[in-house]
């Protein structure tokens, strides 16, 4: 059910305004998804053009360790690029943020790898993957906050949505990237040149991108706030005051299967297939394919599901069936069969929809307008930092140590149990509004 909070009115914007929003919301979401995606999808590749031959399995676990380094900057990001939204505006921050991650992503593709500048390539890429994460760490929650608080209670998740099925499908773009690449170039030349393209097809992503968060004006929460005065000097200041603790624990703990779901269930799914089952790239590529569409088309029906009947009710759901069918999901993945394998990940995607779903309007119903990006940054990257970038990385090292081909499935359940507790202490927000609630 939902609370009382939610039949409080809210100042939006006009049906074209918010479908311009969302539209911009969502392309923000898919430069910054597509970039992880495309590494993740080849961090095989990139381990051979990065680092010297000879120890596959160690360069394999330093190019994911590149990937977790810059997930330490995003809540840095986040919290610099959520207190320049709170501060200065919502709009801005996406700005900055896009810009940021564009041109460090073409950046990656044109590197030279490691037989012609040594050691300095592989420094190139981390210093690379940083600004990634500190433009990645501002981004969700000032594009979030930016369609969220431009929509009508009634639609709020479902809104939100579309940069969430946005980040889907970025990864479901850059696996089929990656699976078109590897499927059609010999090894030499995808390692010469291939691997290069989808990181440069981000420049113009940017552009267009950038072109259409320029022309929009910023929230009614936020214009509220100027109007009324209230703008926090320091809101960082804020989200450690004494009657704000609550939320703050809560925010770092309901993204805990939001951050781990996301880069084992997708991200590093086919390299796990690759590296430990013995599929082929290729056939991880199309496992982890089914994983992705199927979570795209689920999303925005969770959503719809959430405002009609509430955040917890969805979450919980989702939680528990990530719970229930992880562990027999990548027994399914262990046989080696084509058919179960990709059944799995269809299984596995849309039950982690229901979480995808709703996790950013749980988190921005939070938090009031004075400090809603900054809490909300914060909260969100450091858990995405600790269980999301630095995911892959773990299960490689730990999958040396123990070669138990299971560890993705038990690591994502724990998650989901954390998350699951967090909800069900949450009160439910759906509906409530974003201007009124201090």
């Amino acid at each position: 059910m939902k609370s009382a909070e939610s039949t409080e009115p809210l100042s939006t914007s006009s049906s074209a305004e918010t479908r311009k929003v969302t539209t911009a919301g969502a392309i923000g979401f898919f430069v910054e998804n597509y970039d992880n995606s495309v590494y993740g999808f080849l961090a095989g590749i990139i381990a051979i053009v990065f680092f010297p031959d000879g120890a596959e399995a160690l360069a394999l676990i330093f190019t994911f360790g590149i990937f977790a380094v810059s997930f330490v900057f995003r809540p840095v990001g986040g919290v610099l690029l959520g207190m320049m939204s709170d501060r200065v505006g919502r709009r801005p921050a996406m700005v900055l943020a896009l810009t940021l991650m564009a041109g460090a992503t073409a950046g990656i593709g044109l590197l030279p790898g490691y037989s012609s500048w040594g050691i300095g390539s592989v420094l190139l890429l981390l210093f690379l993957r940083m600004i990634q994460g500190v433009s990645v760490g501002g981004e969700v929650s000032a594009a979030m906050s930016f369609v969220g608080e431009h929509a009508p209670p009634s639609r709020r998740a479902f809104l939100m949505s579309f940069p969430q099925a946005g980040s889907t499908l970025a990864n479901l773009v850059g696996n089929g990237s990656a699976f078109l690449l590897t499927s059609t170039l010999p090894q030499e030349a995808m390692e010469s040149w291939g691997w290069r393209i989808p990181f440069l097809v981000a420049a113009p992503m940017g552009v267009i991108g950038f072109y259409i968060r320029r022309k929009l004006e910023d929230t009614p929460a936020f214009l509220a706030l100027q109007e009324e005065g209230k703008v926090a000097s320091n809101p960082l200041r804020d989200v450690f005051s004494r009657e704000n603790r609550r939320q703050l624990s809560l925010a770092f703990v309901l993204p805990m299967l939001n951050s781990a779901g996301f880069f084992v269930l997708f991200v590093f799914m086919p390299t796990y297939l690759d590296s430990q089952l013995d599929y082929s790239r290729s056939e991880g590529l199309i496992v982890s394919a089914c994983a992705l569409a199927c979570a795209t088309v689920a999303i925005p029906l969770f959503a719809r599901v959430s405002d009609r009947v509430g955040r917890r009710p969805v979450m919980l759901t989702s939680c528990i069936a990530i719970i229930v069918l992880a562990v027999p999901g990548y027994l399914l993945l262990k046989t080696g069969d084509m058919v179960l394998a990709a059944l799995a990940g269809a299984v596995l995607g849309v039950a982690f929809a229901g979480n995808y779903s709703v996790i950013h309007p749980m988190m921005l119903e939070l938090f009031p307008s004075h400090m809603r990006t900054t809490a909300y940054s914060l909260g969100y990257n450091v858990t995405t930092a600790v269980l999301g970038g630095a995911a892959p990385l773990i299960l490689s090292a730990l999958y040396v140590a123990t070669n138990n081909v299971l560890l993705p499935a038990f690591f994502v359940a724990l998650s989901a149990v954390g998350t699951a507790i967090a909800a069900y202490l949450n009160k439910e927000t759906a509906g409530r509004s974003l201007t009124k609630f201090v």
